[in-house]
C-alpha cells in the first residue's frame, strides 16, 4: 500500500542541511524495506493534483532514477527489482502514471510521459504492457467527453494537454514498438492517428506528432511505404503553411530517411554477412515534387541569421535537407536545382541571390565529379566576384560554397581540382580580401584557405603551386586571429586552425624556412599570454582559450620539423625556450593538456638530447598526475608523455620509474572500477590506451640495454593487458597499444619470455570464447 510521503518530499529540499538529510535518510530507508510501495507512493504523490509541485516534483525525479540508471549494472539491477514487483502494484503505478498525463500541472504531465517511456522499454521488449500504444493513440484523439471505459477515466476535460501529454509518451515509447509495427492492423491504426494528429488545433501538437513520424522514418524505415503518400501532402502543407516549428519537423522527416537510404547504400551488408535491408527509393520517388518544396524554403532567411551560430531556421533545414537528398539521389538532383540557381542568382533581391548561392553549395556532395564540373568551372568566377556583393548574407554563404568546392572538388593529388594554376593568383587574392570582412564571413573564408591548403598536400609537383603565397597567407591568419573581434563568430579559432592546416599540409622542403621564422611568433605571443591581465573568471576563460588555440600551433610547428632530420635541429635551438615556457604549467585543463602534447612532440623529436630537461619535466608531470585538482581529460596526456620520454632517453628513465609506475599501476586499477555509461566508457578507454602507451615508451626505452628493470612490473602489466583484453567495450586503439605492449615483450629473458607467452595465449583464449 501507499503511505504518505509529502512531508519527506519536501523536507528533502529544505534549505537546513538537518532537515535535509534526515529526510533524505527517511526516503531511502522506506525504498530499501519496501521498494513496491515506495513506487507506488511516489506514483501517487506524482499524480495527485492536490500536492504541492515541489513534492511531486522530487516525486516524478526520484521515480525515474528508480527505474533506469546511466550505470549498465546499476541499471539492470534496478530493471530486475521493477520485474520483480507484483502486478498488482506495477499496474496500479502504471494507471496512475497514465492518469497523470491529464494533470493539471505540465511537469507533472512531463514527467509522466518520460516514467511512461522508462517502463516501456523494460516491460514491451518482455512482451507485457501490450495495451500502452493503444492508450496512448486513444488520448491522442480524445475529445472533450465523459470517460466510457476502465482505460479512459483518466480523461479529463483538460483535452489538449491530455493529447500532448499522450502524443510525447507515445514519441517516447516509439522505440519499443516493434511488436505492434510487425502487426498490420496496429501498424494502420498508429499511423492513421499519428498523421491525423499532425493536423490537431494546437501547433505543440502538431510539432510532437511530426516528432514521432520522424522516429518512425528512422525506426521503421522499412515499413512505411503505404503511407508514404498521405505523409508527403502533411509534410508539404507544413512547410509551405504551418508554424516554423512545426515545418522544421516536417522537413526533419526528409532528412531522417534520407539518412536511412544513405545507409542503406554506404553499408556493405555482402561483407558483414548480413541480408540486405529492403531499400524502397522513397527520396529517388518523391524528387520531382520534394526538391521544390526545399528551394522554396531557402527564400525564407531571417535578417539576421549569420550573426548567431545556434540559430536554426526554415532556410537552413531545408538547405541541410537538400544536401542530404544529394547524397541520396547522386546526378539526378543537378538537373532539378540548376534551373532556380540560374534563375535566382543574379536578381537584386538578396534573398534570392543567397539561396541560390546556398543551393549550389548544398548539392556538390553525391554527384559524380563529372557532372559538377562544367557547372562548377563555369561558375567559380562567378563566386568569387560575389565576395564583394553588398549583402553580408551572400558573401557569408558564398565563402562556404567556396569552401565546399575546395573540399570537395579539388583533389590535385587523385589528378583532379576545379582549380586551374592560373587562376590560383586570384582565389588567394580574393580570398586575402575577404578575409578582412565582418567576422561571420571571415570565419567562412578561414574554412575556404583550409580546404584549399588541404587540397594541394601530397599532390606531387602540384603541391609546389601554393607555396609562393604561403607567406601571405600566413601573415594574414595572424593578423586575422589578432583581430580586435576576433573572439565573434569563433574567428580566432578558425584563423588558428586554418593556420595549422597550412602548416601541415605544406612541403616542408620548400617552406621549412618559413615554418622556422613562425616559430619564434607563436612562442612569443604564447608568452604574453603569461602577461595578460585576469581581472575576472571571463578573463581567465578568454586567456586559457588563446593559450590553448596557440599551443596547438606550436604543436603542428614541432610536429612538422620532426619529419626531417634537417630540421629537427630547429627544435633543438629552441628547445631551452620552448621548455621554459611549458614548465611555467599552464592551469587551465585545456591548455595544460595539449601542452603536455607538445612536450611529448618535442621529446619525439629530440631524443637524448632532451634528457637536461627530463628532470624538470617529469617533476611537474608527476606533480600534476598528484594534484586532487587536475581534470581527468589531462591524465591521458601525461601518460602518453611518460612513453615519449621513456623512449627518448632510453636507460636514462631509471630514476623515474619509482615514480612514474605507481601513478600508471593506480590509473589501471581506477580504469577496472569505473561505471560502464558511454561518457566513462570513452574516458576509460583513453586512459588504459595512454597507460599502454607508456608502457610501451618504458619498454622499447630499456629493450637493448636494461629489459630486467621491468621485471618486477612484469605481473601487473600481463594482468592490466589481461583485463584490457576482457573488456568488450574497448576501442581498436586500446587493442592496438595493447598488442604493441605485448610485441615489446618478446624478449630474450626467459621470465619476460614466458609470461609474455602465456598472456598471449590467454588473451587467444578470449578472443575465441568473445568471437
Amino acid at each position: 500500500m501507499a503511505l504518505e510521503i509529502t512531508q519527506f518530499l519536501l523536507s528533502a529540499q529544505s534549505a537546513d542541511a538537518k532537515v535535509r538529510t534526515e529526510a533524505e535518510g527517511n526516503l531511502r530507508q522506506f525504498q530499501e524495506q519496501n521498494q513496491p510501495s515506495f513506487l507506488l507512493s511516489l506514483s501517487v504523490e506524482l499524480s495527485n493534483n492536490d500536492k504541492p509541485l515541489e513534492s511531486r516534483r522530487l516525486a516524478g525525479i526520484v521515480l525515474k532514477n528508480s527505474l533506469d540508471a546511466k550505470d549498465a549494472a546499476r541499471k539492470e539491477h534496478l530493471v530486475q527489482q521493477w520485474v520483480a514487483i507484483d502486478i498488482s502494484i506495477k499496474s496500479k503505478v502504471k494507471e496512475l502514471l497514465l492518469s497523470t498525463l491529464g494533470s493539471s500541472a505540465p511537469e507533472a504531465r512531463h514527467t509522466s510521459a518520460q516514467v511512461i517511456a522508462k517502463i516501456a522499454s523494460i516491460e514491451i521488449p518482455r512482451k507485457e504492457w501490450p495495451e500502452l500504444i493503444g492508450l496512448l493513440l486513444v488520448n491522442m484523439t480524445q475529445q472533450d467527453r465523459p470517460a466510457s471505459s476502465r482505460h479512459e477515466r483518466y480523461v479529463t476535460e483538460h483535452s489538449p494537454e491530455v493529447r500532448l501529454a499522450a502524443t510525447k509518451a507515445l514519441y517516447n515509447a516509439l522505440d519499443f514498438a516493434q511488436s505492434n509495427f510487425e502487426n498490420e492492423m496496429e501498424r494502420n491504426y498508429i499511423m492513421k492517428v499519428v498523421c491525423e494528429t499532425t493536423m490537431a488545433k494546437e501547433v505543440d501538437i502538431r510539432q510532437t506528432a511530426f516528432e514521432c513520424l520522424v522516429s518512425i522514418a528512422s525506426t521503421y524505415y522499412e515499413v512505411i511505404e503505404p503511407y508514404m503518400q498521405t505523409i508527403f501532402e502533411l509534410t508539404s502543407k507544413a512547410v509551405k503553411g504551418d508554424e516554423e516549428v512545426v515545418a522544421l519537423q516536417a522537413i526533419e522527416f526528409w532528412s531522417s530517411i534520407c539518412d536511412e537510404e544513405i545507409e542503406l547504400q554506404d553499408y556493405d551488408y555482402a561483407e558483414n554477412g548480413d541480408s540486405i535491408p529492403p531499400h524502397s527509393h522513397f527520396i529517388e520517388k518523391a524528387l520531382p515534387s520534394l526538391v521544390p518544396m526545399l528551394l522554396e524554403t531557402l527564400l525564407k532567411q531571417e535578417e539576421d541569421q549569420d550573426q548567431d551560430d545556434t540559430t536554426w531556421n526554415l532556410s537552413m533545414a531545408g538547405g541541410t535537407c537538400l544536401g542530404l537528398v544529394a547524397r541520396t539521389v547522386g546526378d539526378a538532383i543537378v538537373t532539378l536545382v540548376m534551373p532556380f540557381v540560374e534563375a535566382n542568382i543574379s536578381k537584386i533581391d538578396w534573398r534570392s541571390r543567397e539561396a541560390a548561392t546556398y543551393a549550389f553549395g548544398s548539392i556538390l556532395e553525391g554527384p559524380s565529379v563529372e557532372k559538377l564540373a562544367p557547372m562548377v568551372h563555369a561558375g567559380l568566377d562567378f563566386l568569387l566576384n560575389a565576395m564583394k556583393d553588398e549583402n553580408s548574407h551572400v558573401k557569408d554563404t558564398t565563402a562556404w560554397t567556396l569552401s565546399r568546392i575546395f573540399e570537395l572538388l579539388h583533389t590535385p593529388s587523385t589528378g583532379f581540382s576545379v582549380i586551374a594554376p592560373e587562376n590560383l593568383q586570384r582565389i588567394v587574392g580574393v580570398l586575402l580580401e575577404s578575409i578582412k570582412d565582418a567576422p561571420h564571413v571571415a570565419e567562412k573564408v578561414c574554412g575556404a584557405i583550409y580546404y584549399l591548403a588541404q587540397g594541394y598536400e601530397d599532390a606531387g609537383p602540384s603541391s609546389s603551386l601554393l607555396t609562393s603565397y604561403l607567406p601571405d597567407i600566413i601573415t594574414c591568419l595572424i593578423a586575422t586571429a589578432d583581430r580586435m573581434d576576433g573572439g565573434d563568430s569563433k574567428l580566432r579559432s578558425s584563423a588558428y586552425e586554418t593556420l595549422n592546416e597550412v602548416v601541415r599540409c605544406s612541403n616542408i622542403t620548400e617552406t621549412s624556412h618559413l615554418i622556422t621564422q613562425l616559430l619564434p611568433v607563436i612562442m612569443n605571443k604564447l608568452g604574453q599570454t603569461v602577461e595578460l591581465q585576469i581581472l575576472s573568471s571571463d578573463d581567465r576563460e578568454k586567456q586559457g582559450d588563446l593559450q590553448a588555440l596557440l599551443c596547438g600551433v606550436l604543436q603542428v610547428i614541432i610536429q612538422k620539423l620532426s619529419s626531417t632530420d634537417e630540421t629537427k635541429a630547429v627544435i633543438l635551438q629552441a628547445a631551452d625556450q620552448i621548455m621554459v615556457l611549458f614548465l611555467k604549467n599552464f592551469e587551465e585543463y585545456q591548455v595544460c593538456s595539449i601542452s603536455v602534447g607538445v612536450v611529448g612532440d618535442t621529446c619525439r623529436a629530440l631524443d637524448e638530447k632532451i634528457l637536461p630537461y627530463c628532470d624538470g619535466i617529469m617533476t611537474l608531470l608527476l606533480k600534476d598526475l598528484s594534484s586532487s585538482e587536475l581534470h581527468r581529460s589531462v591524465k591521458p596526456p601525461i601518460f602518453s608523455c611518460f612513453g615519449d620520454v621513456a623512449l627518448a632517453i632510453g636507460e636514462h628513465f631509471e630514476k623515474y620509474l619509482p615514480y612514474a609506475i605507481p601513478m600508471m599501476q593506480g590509473a589501471a586499477e581506477i580504469c577496472a572500477r569505473m561505471d560502464s555509461d558511454e561518457e566513462m566508457v570513452e574516458y576509460c578507454n583513453q586512459l588504459r590506451r595512454s597507460i599502454l602507451e607508456a608502457y610501451s615508451g618504458i619498454l622499447q626505452g630499456f629493450k637493448n640495454s636494461k629489459p630486467d628493470l621491468m621485471l618486477p612490473h612484469a605481473e601487473h602489466l600481463l594482468q592490466f593487458v589481461e583485463l584490457v583484453f576482457r573488456d568488450t567495450q574497448r576501442d581498436d586503439s586500446v587493442t592496438k597499444a595493447a598488442v604493441a605492449v605485448l610485441e615489446c615483450l618478446r624478449s630474450d629473458d626467459e621470465q619476460l619470455k614466458e609470461t609474455a607467452t602465456w598472456t598471449q595465449g590467454m588473451i587467444g583464449r578470449v578472443f575465441a570464447a568473445s568471437g
